[in-house]
């Protein structure tokens, strides 16, 4: 074969190489990366002045039609129950737990709901879930916070437990605006259009937090669990 006939050969290959490897990338895209994990902060951020935060909220709902993500932060803890009546006409997806112990520092604990099941069923088995988790806190802690993790597991082993502190929920802009106007709701912190759970880093606004959202004292009794 002559070198012409040689190099003509080697650029058929590089050609065909070429063309399988376009055919392989059309058929199998490259996936577009993931957004960054809790890239979406819902909440206060620290020490920021709780009036300026709960007035921003206004402005910032989805319009009507357009659904997305919120966080619905309480006036104060309740019960399973009286959470789901609050939330009617959106889709609850994750709960955030807290005990209240009266300047006491307890835990915030973030449970997502299980899809396809009665609300009242994935609040209730949500709670469990967060009073096992105290539970194994008290297991490894010494001292105040053991006490305070006993005391947290103690309170959410019981149905009657008023603990639900905020909800994340799905819905149109229509239907937070008329949650965000319910008695006992505090603030609705929609997020972006198209942002997913896995996105979301929560900091839900404490019952106790009227001026700013600064750390909460922590010289309370404990009570006995």
């Amino acid at each position: 074969m002559t070198v012409r006939g040689r190099v003509g050969v080697i650029v058929a290959c590089i050609v065909v190489a070429a063309l399988v490897a376009l055919y392989a990338a059309s058929r199998n895209p490259v996936a577009a990366p993931l957004p960054p994990a809790g890239s979406v902060h819902l909440g206060p951020d620290p020490g920021q002045d709780v009036a300026s935060y709960l007035a921003g909220l206004l402005t910032a709902r989805p319009p009507a039609g357009t659904a997305t993500l919120a966080l619905v932060e309480l006036t104060t803890e309740r019960t399973t129950a009286d959470a789901i009546a609050l939330t009617a006409g959106t889709t609850p997806v994750t709960a955030v737990f807290r005990v209240p112990i009266a300047r006491v520092q307890t835990a915030l604990h973030f449970e997502v709901l299980e899809p396809g099941v009665p609300l009242a069923t994935g609040l209730d088995t949500a709670r469990q879930r967060a009073g096992s988790a105290a539970g194994n806190d008290a297991a490894r802690l010494t001292g105040r916070p053991q006490a305070i993790a006993a005391a947290e597991a103690a309170a959410l082993g019981s149905p009657a437990c008023a603990c639900v502190l905020a909800l994340v929920v799905d819905g149109d802009g229509t239907a937070l605006a008329a949650l965000a106007a319910r008695p006992g709701v505090r603030g609705v912190d929609a997020a972006p259009p198209g942002t997913t759970s896995r996105e979301l880093a929560l900091s839900p606004l404490l019952p106790e937090q009227t001026d700013r959202a600064d750390p909460l004292p922590d010289d309370g009794s404990v009570p006995a669990s």
